[in-house]
């Protein structure tokens, strides 16, 4: 068994964390307060290929193990939570699309997807279905060789950018279970009908731009189906996010260690009593904990991801990870306030972005508690041999 990482992954981790250092962490602060959407930062991105992290390489892209798109996020969550979810979501209709799409759907959207030409985003919640995905209301009607889809779609990540976008759809809402009447619909921005109608305002996860979609009689060419047969909406949805869960639970420990490292400075640095605080045996249990704690969640990540990578599912595996990554970056990011004392509820330090960003991660790609669940049904059925 070897927790180490393999010399390419960690050249690999050596570069994105350069381009942090010196393309994200220096300007988050300034472009989260102003509001800026972070073009340039996007185009880098596009540079260094990572929108096509999740595309095969026949397609033309990385097509990278999940060890190794983990450690992306890491990194990239480390300068900046926010503008990793521009990726993320990209990143998880690319698995979609690889995983579940035609031929000519692949062939046609990866190359693109892969070189960030195109992006993408992933259209599921509604504003009145979140962790019960079978409860959506949005449907789409077969007319002749088109579907007509009608309803709402919130909190969608990249929704001004994604071209197509994925939208989960009944066109079947009388099916009995009901996930057997759910289909992905590709929708490009342009159609009539189609309107991003506001964004969402937020505590954190600043940059990319989260955003609620009307569809108002979409009118919807049948090709677009997402693998061309229906009913399997959720069945690929559910497969899809097992690689969105990896992608949040690595931004939930490149949180976590950004507030360690932040504490650590911090605690190096003030001086209360003739000392400095790190000397102090309270401070110094508060940052053995964050400590055990990030790299307890790193090692748990990269298991994950790695189940995933030799697996066809590894649900199970990915809550575990996102479930324990989330809790500690919400732990992690309290105790760097804490050890910052005042300042830590000030804007001047970067521990207050940390702690508004944190939430995000224990509510995407599933809550804490429905992944408890996920876990729970996990290993009553095979109990402990994972």
């Amino acid at each position: 068994m070897d927790f180490s990482l393999s010399p390419d992954q960690q050249a690999f981790r050596q570069t994105v964390r350069d381009f942090v250092d010196t393309e994200i962490r220096p300007y988050a602060g300034e472009l989260e307060r102003s509001g800026t959407y972070p073009h340039k930062i996007v185009e880098s991105m596009k540079a260094m290929d990572l929108f096509g992290m999740n595309v095969p390489e026949e397609y033309g892209g990385l097509g990278l193990d999940q060890v190794s798109l983990a450690i992306v996020f890491e990194e990239i969550a480390r300068g900046w939570m926010g503008v990793a979810g521009i990726l993320g979501s990209h990143s998880v209709t690319c698995r979609l699309i690889a995983q579940s799409g035609t031929e000519e759907q692949k062939s046609e959207l990866l190359p693109q997807f892969a070189s960030g030409e195109r992006r993408t985003g992933f259209a599921v919640t509604e504003p009145g279905a979140g962790s019960d995905l079978q409860g959506i209301s949005t449907t789409a009607v077969k007319d002749g060789d088109d579907y007509i889809v009608t309803g709402t779609k919130t909190w969608i990540t990249n929704a001004r950018y994604a071209d197509p976008l994925p939208v989960l759809v009944k066109t079947d809402p009388s099916a009995t279970p009901r996930h057997r009447g759910m289909s992905f619909l590709l929708l490009s921005k342009d159609m009539d009908g189609f309107e991003v109608q506001r964004d969402i305002g937020k505590l954190g996860y600043k940059g990319p731009e989260s955003c609620e979609i009307t569809l108002d009689h979409v009118r919807v060419p049948a090709r677009n189906l997402l693998g061309g047969v229906e009913g399997r909406g959720l069945q690929q949805a559910l497969s899809a996010l097992e690689s969105g869960r990896i992608n949040v639970a690595a931004r939930a420990v490149g949180v976590a260690e950004a507030s360690l490292g932040a504490a650590l400075k911090y605690a190096n640095e003030r001086e209360a009593f003739g000392q400095t605080i790190g000397n102090f045996q309270a401070i110094q249990l508060t940052l053995a904990d964050m400590a055990t704690e990030t790299q307890a969640a790193r090692l748990l990540t990269w298991w994950a991801a790695d189940q995933l990578d030799h697996n066809s599912r590894a649900d199970m595996q990915t809550g575990m990870a996102k479930l324990f990554a989330s809790e500690v970056a919400l732990r992690a990011s309290l105790a760097a306030m804490r050890v910052h004392g005042g300042y830590g509820y000030s804007t001047e330090f970067e521990v207050e972005r940390y702690f508004r960003d944190a939430p995000l991660m224990a509510i995407g790609e599933g809550t804490s508690d429905i992944l408890r669940t996920v876990i729970a049904k996990g290993i009553l059925a095979t109990g402990t041999d994972w």
